[in-house]
């Protein structure tokens, strides 16, 4: 395992606990604990199992704490879930056969959909407006849940994000929306570590170390989002895909200057 010094532990604890505070509302804490993750010198597929150990004892706290507040949608989600378990599998297993390059462009030009729409519908999500979903709506919702649960074992970031906005297209408000998303996020997480570990991918220690500090960051930031309501977690949402947009555009810019 080498040597692992007092001062990377404490890193990595402190990137756990602000990544799970900011995933556990709206999703994009990959954006923290990955590269905290490979500064701590590990490889980048040991990085993204870890990774996944950690998230997974987060997205379990946050989801308890949702589900304790009564802003989960149970026969929905319980519905969906599987769904998300599957392709999140199945998406792990495709990324050690292919680069995950190509869906990059495709998630870029989706999250400045996402955030423009956000931006200019002004009181979306701030109030709910669930209907029984159409019959047409079944079919789209059962391909969008299972081709995210895909994204998130196959490239990952921005995975919440989408699950929130597919919530809010149905008519929750954000908070509810958030809680939905994070039970389906949970079970796409511990697929994902599954096929992971595998695939001898995961940095046991580190994971659990960073995964105690994601239970409290998680606590903190489900607290939070229900405390604070829906206006809350609009903005939050907002902020991190525009930053998941502006780290998409850096990435392309170094691969091009360093061609």
């Amino acid at each position: 395992m080498g040597e692992i010094s007092i001062e990377v532990l404490i890193f990595l604890l402190a990137s756990g606990f602000v990544a799970a505070f900011i995933d556990s509302v709206v999703g994009g804490g990959g954006l923290i604990s990955i590269p905290a993750l490979l500064f701590a010198g590990l490889p980048p597929s040991v990085a993204l199992g870890t990774n996944k150990l950690a998230a997974t004892i987060g997205a379990l706290t946050s989801t308890i704490n949702f589900l304790q507040s009564g802003h989960i949608n149970k026969k929905l989600v319980f519905t969906l879930l599987p769904l998300s378990i599957v392709g999140s599998a199945l998406g792990v297993y495709i990324v050690q056969l292919i680069p995950s390059e190509f869906l990059r462009p495709i998630i870029l030009f989706l999250l400045i959909l996402v955030t423009i729409y956000t931006v200019f519908k002004k009181n979306w999500g701030m109030e709910s407006n669930v209907k029984h979903l159409p019959g047409k709506m079944i079919g789209f919702v059962i391909f969008a849940v299972l081709m995210l649960g895909f994204y998130d074992g196959f490239l990952g970031a921005g995975t919440g994000s989408f699950l929130i906005f597919l919530f809010l297209l149905l008519g929750f408000n954000f908070v509810e929306s958030a809680g939905n998303a994070k039970v389906l996020n949970l079970g796409s997480n511990f697929a994902a570590l599954i096929t992971f570990m595998l695939f001898q991918s995961v940095h046991f220690f580190y994971g659990i170390a960073m995964g105690i500090a994601m239970i409290v960051g998680a606590y903190v930031g489900s607290r939070v989002a229900i405390k604070r309501g829906a206006a809350y977690v609009k903005v939050l949402f907002i902020g991190i895909t525009v930053t998941l947009i502006g780290k998409s555009i850096w990435d392309y810019a170094h691969r091009y200057f360093n061609q």
